[in-house]
Formats: structure tokens, C-alpha cells, sequence
């Protein structure tokens, strides 16, 4: 394990492509779990009634991503045939980058333009996953896809676990500075993880070439593109590991997803601090960049597929003792818990579905990987809401979740471990 460790740091164009989970992890711990729900709520929108707040807030979420979803499989099979995908990757990268900067310099009482800049960063950065997903394999080989894929995942918790630990402490520390506003410290930090995200994306934008693609006007491309992204569609259907893969992936992601946007919620719910709820992220930050490094390393011993499956039953096992909870210990203790899995189950679903589709259409296919992981955290949510509603018990409406652990699960035991090229229902 030493050994696969040591090449993937001397490994330029390995490292370089990990790097920038590294980079972007900064928003999405410091802005979107972090900061701007709070700013949101208590600068941006004050004044309204929690309700508007809530309803704004989720609208501005579900429409850029329903956006990214939607032009997801349609960017992927635009980068197969146009330039590549690192050129897209950068351009979603800046305009993540600079919205992210500008919602700094907004004022008190500006809902409207923080949801507008709030949606065009969220935009930025779910689409430029889209196409550093898609360079994977051309970083890897089916030798190493687990490692590099969990190598990017372990970089991305330590790089945003670090400076959102560093953000926490400034804004705690902020009379220190000769700041007074919580607000303005706030702010402050998104311009530092714009420019975090930025500085450690130029070795990922330096190192690796951009691919060569056919010469052609934008609008006969994005044609082409559409008409390809219809027949994928239709091809993956054929591919059938790939596609019980998909629908694997949408039941267990959505508990997965679920979990990490209802933990603040749920444990506010029944009685804990929000202090304590931002420290137990860090935990489960600062304990995920380990274990994914060692779910890399076990799924290129035994297999993806069987590590995935561990990280499923963990995740379901979370689940119920979630609801069994009482204290703010045992919420400290299943934070570490849920890190152990939480990365490991993420990079290996990443890697596994790499080795499985046809090399050729990688872009395109993990644009539908990403669409699929677009629209996850749609069940869960609701079915937590209606079963605490009807059982009249929160802790009994979180073993929802079970139910979705356990589909996925069930899914995931039919997929064989062949690529897509020999993978053809017989006479398709």
C-alpha cells in the first residue's frame, strides 16, 4: 500500500488530476455545507419568514441542479466529439470560481442576486465534475482505476476538511482580524475558497494535453452531439451491467446523499448543537481521507464490487443507529462511522463504473453517470418526511433510508465486472 501511495504523489499527471478534488472539495464543505445556508438565511434573506426562506433556498438548489442534470449526458457526448473535456472543465471551473468570489461582495438583504450567483457556482461546479469524471481513464488503467479514484476522492477530503477547519477558525476568531460582523467573516471566506479552488486547478489545466477532436462550427457539433446523446441513451440499455450498474447507483447514492443533506437537519431535530454538528463534519472530513485511501487499496485486491457492497451495509447500519441515538457522543461516533464508508463507496462506484463502459465514450457515458447522481437525493428525503409524519417520530422516518441501502444493494449483486465493449445483450 506504501508503495501505490508513493507512485500516485510521483505520478505527475495522477497527481495533478486527484489535485483538483482537492480544489474543488473546498466549496463544497466551506459554501455548501458550511456557510451559505447560514448567510442565507440570516443576512442575505433576513427579515422573511423561515418558510419563504426555506422555499427560495430549495428552489435555487433544484433548479441549477436540474440544469446540470439535464445538459450533463449532452456536455459529455460535446467533449467526446468537439475539443475534449478539459476545456470544458475549465471553463465550468471559473464560472464556479467567480460566482462563488462575487457572493462575497453582496449585501445585506440581496436574496435574489445571492440565489442567481448561489446557482451559477452550483452550476460551475456540477458541471466540471462532469468532465474531470471523464478524465479518469485516461489518467488510469484497469490495474489502478480503484487507487487513482480513490486517491482523488482522499485528497478532496483532507484539501476541504483543511481549509474549512482554517474558515471555522477565522470567523470564530474574527474580533482577532478587527472583524465584528459574523456576516463579513463569513463572506470573506468564500473569496479564499475561490482562490484555493483556482490555485490548486492550474496543475490539473497545465499537465495533462487536451484531446484533439474534429474540427466542426459549434451548432453542427452540438447536434451531432444531441443526436448521440439519444442514441447512448439507448445504447446503455443494451449494455446491460452498465445499465443495472445505473440503477444501483441511483438507489443507494440517493440514501447516500440523503444522509449527508438530512444529518444537520435530523440531528438539530432531536436536540444537538449546531457547534456540534459543524466540528462532527470536519470529523467525518478528516476521517474519510484515510479510509478512501483504503477502500482503493482493498478494491484492487478483492474487487470494486465487493467493497461497494461492505460500504452499502455500512451506510444501512448507520442508518439504524441514527435512530437509536441519544446523545451528542453518539453522533460525534457515528460521524466517524459514516467517514469510514462515505469516500470509499464514492471513489469505488467511480471507478468501477469506469472499468465498465466503453473507453471511447467515456465523456458520454459519465455524463450519464453524473445525471444519474444528479437526480439522487429525490427519495429519500420525501420518504423520511412522510414516514416521520405518519409514525409521528423523526428517528423512526430516518429508516426510510434503510429501504434505499438496501435496493441498491440488492441491484448491485447482478452487475457483472465486464466492459461494455463485450458486455452487448445478444443481438443488439
Amino acid at each position: 500500500m506504501k508503495g501505490q501511495i508513493q507512485y500516485l504523489f510521483r505520478d505527475k499527471k495522477i497527481f495533478s488530476w486527484a489535485l483538483y478534488d482537492w480544489a474543488n472539495s473546498a466549496f463544497a464543505t466551506t459554501v455548501m455545507a458550511g456557510f451559505f445556508p447560514v448567510l442565507y438565511r440570516e443576512y442575505f434573506h433576513a427579515g422573511e419568514s423561515a418558510e419563504v426562506i426555506s422555499f427560495h433556498y430549495g428552489l435555487t438548489n433544484s433548479l441549477a441542479s436540474f440544469f446540470v442534470a439535464f445538459c450533463a449526458p449532452f456536455l459529455g457526448a460535446l467533449a467526446d466529439k468537439r475539443r475534449g473535456a478539459k476545456s470544458y472543465l475549465v471553463g465550468f471551473t471559473l464560472l464556479g470560481v467567480l460566482s462563488t468570489v462575487l457572493i462575497a461582495f453582496l449585501g445585506k438583504g440581496d436574496w435574489l442576486a445571492a440565489s442567481g450567483t448561489f446557482a451559477l457556482s452550483l452550476v460551475g461546479f456540477s458541471g466540471a465534475i462532469v468532465f474531470y469524471d471523464a478524465l479518469l481513464p485516461s489518467v488510469s488503467n484497469r490495474g489502478n482505476i480503484d487507487w487513482v479514484s480513490s486517491f482523488g476522492y482522499s485528497l478532496g477530503y483532507l484539501g476541504g476538511g483543511i481549509l474549512f477547519a482554517l474558515n471555522v477558525w477565522f470567523v470564530g476568531a474574527k474580533e482577532t482580524f478587527g472583524i465584528e460582523d459574523q456576516s463579513f467573516a463569513m463572506q470573506l471566506c468564500f473569496v479564499s475558497v475561490g482562490v484555493w479552488w483556482l490555485a490548486f486547478s492550474l496543475p490539473l489545466f497545465r499537465t495533462l494535453p487536451e484531446k484533439e477532436g474534429t474540427p466542426s462550427p459549434l451548432f453542427e457539433t452540438l447536434k451531432d452531439s444531441v443526436r448521440e446523446t439519444i442514441s447512448t441513451l439507448s445504447e446503455i440499455r443494451k449494455f446491460r451491467h452498465v445499465f443495472l450498474f445505473l440503477v444501483a447507483y441511483w438507489f443507494y447514492m440517493d440514501g447516500v446523499n440523503s444522509v449527508m443533506r438530512l444529518a444537520v437537519s435530523y440531528g438539530v431535530s432531536i436536540g444537538f448543537d449546531s457547534t456540534d454538528l459543524i466540528k462532527a463534519l470536519l470529523v467525518t472530513q478528516f476521517v474519510g481521507f484515510p479510509a478512501a485511501l483504503v477502500f482503493g487499496a482493498l478494491g484492487s485486491r478483492f474487487g470494486s464490487r465487493p467493497l461497494i457492497v461492505v460500504g452499502i451495509a455500512g451506510y444501512l447500519i448507520a442508518t439504524v443507529l441514527a435512530s437509536l441515538m441519544s446523545s451528542v457522543t453518539h453522533f460525534y461516533l457515528l460521524a466517524i462511522f459514516v467517514g469510514l464508508f462515505q469516500g470509499g463507496v464514492q471513489a469505488l462506484s467511480r471507478s468501477y463504473y469506469g472499468s465498465l463502459i466503453p473507453q471511447e465514450k467515456s465523456a458520454e457515458f459519465f455524463g450519464f453517470y453524473n445525471l444519474v447522481g444528479k437526480c439522487t437525493a429525490i427519495l429519500g428525503p420525501t420518504a423520511v418526511g412522510i414516514l416521520g409524519v405518519w409514525l409521528h417520530s423523526d428517528r423512526l422516518g430516518i429508516l426510510a433510508l434503510a429501504g434505499l441501502f438496501a435496493a441498491g444493494g440488492g441491484f448491485l449483486l447482478f452487475v457483472r465486472e465486464e466492459r461494455a465493449d463485450t458486455d452487448r445483450i445478444p443481438g443488439s
